[in-house]
């Protein structure tokens, strides 16, 4: 669906010390009342920060809480009970109090403020939320950001894991938008040409920016500026089909029956390579990063099985059946599972 008005953010800070001017940002936007929800352990490392910018520059704080739950009742349920004349609501953490946020400012059409205190993915920038209904996990539409404000300082204070996990979902857009393409040479879907290139920037830009150091604040900052891109090129779509394709459907199987998932990203990064080798489309580019980044080197210590990553290949299509990315056709499933035993970077990493 092309559209011609689309939300974008209006307000968008991505540098050291965003933290200590979060009031200075809210009052220039015009916010005066505002609901704060922090993630689990956040008040007490961030809050004095955040409220003490916010009081200096006269922005009330109407309700704050920690939030650890993406429960559609108890979002919904909060959401009614928030002060009425709330004018935005701010989601500082990870992915769950983001989701939170976002559903909320849907329901309530009040502007929603994503403060993400990792890098782990692009869900801060997207305007949709993964939630808990009736006990399955289910992605739902939700508010695109008004605000996207991101420390650096506080990004690199989050465990190494998380950026691990950015990187691996940051380049899974070199596979979704293969998929996407095909999926329009089968007749299958339109791409919107806007959306594709705002995603394969996206990544592009985060692949050849030069590093030494995976902490410095040029590569942070280049893989946070395409995580919010990539949020913006879904918007654009009016789908998540610029940024999930074959990989992600892996990723989701293997969360449908592992009792512990790994991070959405490291899933996401490993079913990138394995999908962009089968398809001889950029996986020399895939491998690079994954080894610059030392990614292999920290899949190496988790317990990855090769058996799960089968079973989730056979189950990908299932996920999506109305796709019909590479991982729908059998030959390239066959071709997936082989590559877990021939692989050297595969059998590295999975056991």
């Amino acid at each position: 669906m092309n559209r011609s008005h689309i939300s974008i953010p209006a307000l968008l800070k991505i540098e050291s010390g965003v933290l200590s001017h979060i009031g200075v940002f809210l009052k220039h936007s015009g916010f005066d009342k505002v609901v704060i929800l922090f993630g689990n352990g956040l008040t007490s490392m961030f809050g004095d920060k955040v409220f003490t910018s916010l009081t200096e520059n006269e922005v009330d704080v109407l309700y704050s809480q920690e939030m650890d739950t993406v429960d559609f009742n108890d979002i919904t349920d909060l959401a009614f009970s928030l002060p009425k004349d709330t004018e935005a609501i701010i989601g500082m953490g990870g992915g769950k109090v983001v989701d939170a946020a976002k559903y909320i400012g849907f329901i309530l059409k009040i502007p929603f403020i994503s403060v993400p205190t990792s890098s782990s993915s692009d869900g801060f920038s997207s305007s949709s939320a993964s939630l808990l209904v009736n006990g399955r996990r289910k992605s739902v539409p939700a508010k695109m950001p008004y605000g996207i404000l991101v420390d650096i300082d506080v990004i690199k204070s989050a465990p190494r894991r998380f950026l691990m996990s950015g990187i691996g979902d940051m380049i899974s857009k070199i596979s979704s938008c293969y998929d996407w393409q095909h999926e329009e040479d089968l007749g299958f879907a339109d791409v919107n040409d806007c959306a594709y290139m705002m995603a394969k920037k996206a990544v592009n830009s985060f692949v050849r920016t030069p590093f030494d150091d995976i902490e410095s604040e040029l590569l942070l900052k280049e893989l946070l500026d395409s995580l919010a891109m990539s949020g913006i090129a879904n918007e654009i779509a009016g789908s998540s089909l610029p940024t999930s394709g074959s990989e992600h459907m892996i990723s989701h199987a293997l969360d449908s029956f592992l009792e512990r998932p790994q991070l959405h990203g490291v899933q996401v990064g490993i079913a990138t390579y394995i999908m962009c080798k089968i398809e001889n489309h950029r996986y020399e580019r895939v491998n690079t990063i994954f080894t610059k980044t030392g990614f292999w080197d920290y899949c190496e210590t988790l317990d990855l099985k090769r058996s799960d990553f089968e079973r989730a290949i056979d189950l990908a299509p299932t996920m999506k059946p109305g796709r019909h990315t590479y991982i729908q056709e059998e030959a390239y499933r066959v071709k997936a599972k082989e590559l877990l035993v021939t692989d050297e970077h595969l059998t590295r990493i999975l056991k």
